[in-house]
């Protein structure tokens, strides 16, 4: 099922992960392909046959995108309409950061988007200009996002945790965390099953619902970390870019869409510290 699989994005956390799933597909990171340049897209596609694309490219700095704009959406909106224009089926990832976290109840994917930062709206406008221009297209939301490879919260609160002996994290934050190497999963099982009648968007993240404060104490204690994790409020730990407070998502479409199973963010985070623990 992986030949004429174009991954972009191949360097990122979730791009790693489809190494492992996906050996056969063509993996191109901004040093193989520039998903900016319209040009460069289409020859590429052509020249490798490509049959389907998963975008997993995307300016993810949060808080750099407020101020790095034009790039933000170069990257979030201009990549994604130009290997949705490239004439094959895609899967593009996109994010919670679409909603504005206003809400008491998970997010469906059909309810009312407001992003309340550059990312987000970038990110929005990029599933719309995918919708819009490619004939058979998944967009596939998630939240939380982090594995063995990268930067990411889990192999922070590693670092910190070795480091300190207490550390503050905001506890008025809810979400689902979400294992890369899940989600990866997740997509290939949902490779052979996309057509034109199931276009559109779906959620995904891990099951199960905590606080980055909640995420923190299990990870120092699957850890072995005896660093005390204290709770704190947003407003405690101020950052340039506006985060969603609530960003549960609604996954019954993807799972009754194409029969998958979704594991518990503890499992996923108990293989990922597997796999960091084999890294070293």
């Amino acid at each position: 099922m992986s030949d004429n699989i174009l991954i972009t994005g191949a360097n990122g956390q979730l791009g790693t992960e489809f190494k492992k799933l996906l050996p056969n597909a063509i993996f191109a990171g901004v040093d193989v392909l520039d998903i900016t340049d319209l040009d460069a897209v289409k020859n590429f596609v052509q020249k490798n046959s490509i049959k389907i694309i998963i975008n997993c490219a995307a300016y993810t700095a949060v808080d750099k995108a407020e101020d790095e704009i034009e790039l933000a959406k170069k990257i979030n909106e201009d990549g994604p309409r130009n290997l949705a224009l490239s004439g094959t089926k895609i899967i593009h990832i996109s994010t919670d950061y679409v909603f504005d976290g206003n809400n008491y109840k998970p997010y469906l994917p059909q309810d009312k988007t407001n992003p309340i930062s550059v990312y987000g709206r970038t990110k929005l406008a990029g599933e719309l200009a995918v919708l819009e221009n490619a004939k058979i297209a998944i967009i596939v939301r998630t939240a939380w996002l982090y594995s063995a490879h990268g930067n990411n919260f889990v192999k922070t609160m590693q670092r910190l945790g070795a480091e300190k002996e207490t550390l503050n994290v905001v506890a008025d934050q809810i979400g689902s965390p979400t294992f890369a190497g899940d989600l990866a999963q997740a997509i290939v099982d949902i490779l052979p099953q996309i057509n034109e009648a199931n276009k559109g968007i779906y959620h995904y993240t891990n099951e199960g619902v905590c606080s980055w404060y909640d995420f923190a104490v299990k990870i120092m204690e699957l850890s072995g970390l005896n660093c005390k994790v204290n709770p704190i409020p947003s407003s405690a730990y101020p950052t340039k870019a506006t985060r969603p407070f609530y960003s549960v998502l609604d996954k019954a479409s993807i799972k009754e869409t194409f029969g998958i199973v979704i594991p518990h963010w503890e499992y996923g985070l108990k293989r990922c510290l597997f796999n960091l623990e084999k890294m070293k």
